[in-house]
């Protein structure tokens, strides 16, 4: 039978043999992902960035339009 060591090769080979046929596709699609999840989050950062500048504001539980007083608050109220 076998002992250790050689069981140890074996298994050392086998690893070998399938890394270097899945290597490369694993490689690239790890490439792939990474890329994706950065294109996403500097989406999501652009996007918070952007939120903040159109939307209204909520004082006292009003909202004020960015651009001018609320309405009802003119030189007549």
């Amino acid at each position: 039978m076998f002992g250790l060591s050689e069981l140890a090769v074996i298994l050392v080979v086998v690893i070998v043999v399938l890394a270097v046929k899945k290597g490369p596709a694993l490689a690239r699609s790890a490439g792939t992902s990474a890329r994706i999840l950065k294109a996403e989050r500097n989406a999501d950062a652009d996007a918070g960035a952007d939120a903040g500048a159109d939307a209204p504001r909520v004082v006292q539980g009003e909202v004020i339009p960015p651009d001018g007083p609320p309405r009802g608050a003119g030189p007549g109220a």
